[in-house]
């Protein structure tokens, strides 16, 4: 799949311009690596005029920050959306104290995590271009940690509605956790194969019965 196919809509119609141009540069990233993402090289994927890219986003920062706001919200629709978003009362759901077990999280991270592994692979390499870019560009970092917490907040209510004594020290865990699996499947040793939801629920689940025990 090229850039300009991998920023349409479903139905082959092109998003409105300001997406069309975010996206394209995320499949870029995942295409060509930071060394590669250009205003130039945005308008020839995206089949724009010359020039429209720089109208949009006039200086590579402001580039940069909206591939990764776009990536928010395109990991948004991967990660907390249906059942997650519904057991941590996102979602209309429940989220109180108590109401939610170990088996419940591991079932909800785990759909979460194949589903990105299994179909937006991609997507997490541009991820990983970003993340490393944030590291060099303070303005970027903190673009990039304000879209991270769409994540994080989430696990944080899910750990507390299981019981957890500490929801935020645990959530440290849990998206290490998280954020281990998706590399280590993605560009790490692992990245041969996507395992299973079904090993990945019970590897979460045992990580997470160690923190809620006590």
């Amino acid at each position: 799949m090229n850039a300009r196919e991998n920023a349409a809509a479903p139905h082959g119609t092109l998003l409105p311009r300001h997406r069309l141009i975010a996206d394209t540069a995320l499949a870029l990233l995942a295409e060509r690596g930071m060394r590669g993402l250009t205003h130039r090289a945005v308008d020839e994927a995206a089949g724009l005029p010359q020039g429209s890219t720089s109208n949009l986003a006039r200086t590579r920062a402001a580039l940069l920050e909206a591939a990764v706001r776009r990536l928010a919200e395109r990991e948004a629709e991967v990660l907390v959306a249906g059942e997650t978003a519904d057991i941590t009362g996102s979602g209309g759901g429940r989220a109180e104290a108590g109401d939610l077990t170990s088996a419940d999280i591991a079932d909800a991270l785990s759909l979460a995590l194949h589903r990105y592994l299994a179909g937006h692979r991609r997507l997490l390499v541009a991820r990983y271009e970003l993340a490393l870019e944030a590291t060099r560009r303070p303005e970027l970092r903190a673009v990039y940690d304000r879209a991270g917490r769409a994540f994080r907040a989430p696990v944080v209510a899910m750990l507390r509605a299981a019981g957890s004594a500490a929801p935020e020290r645990h959530a440290l865990s849990m998206v290490a956790w998280c954020d281990g699996v998706l590399f280590t499947c993605i560009a790490g040793q692992f990245h041969a194969a996507v395992p299973t939801r079904a090993a990945l629920r019970a590897s979460c689940a045992e990580l997470l019965d160690g923190m809620l025990r006590g």
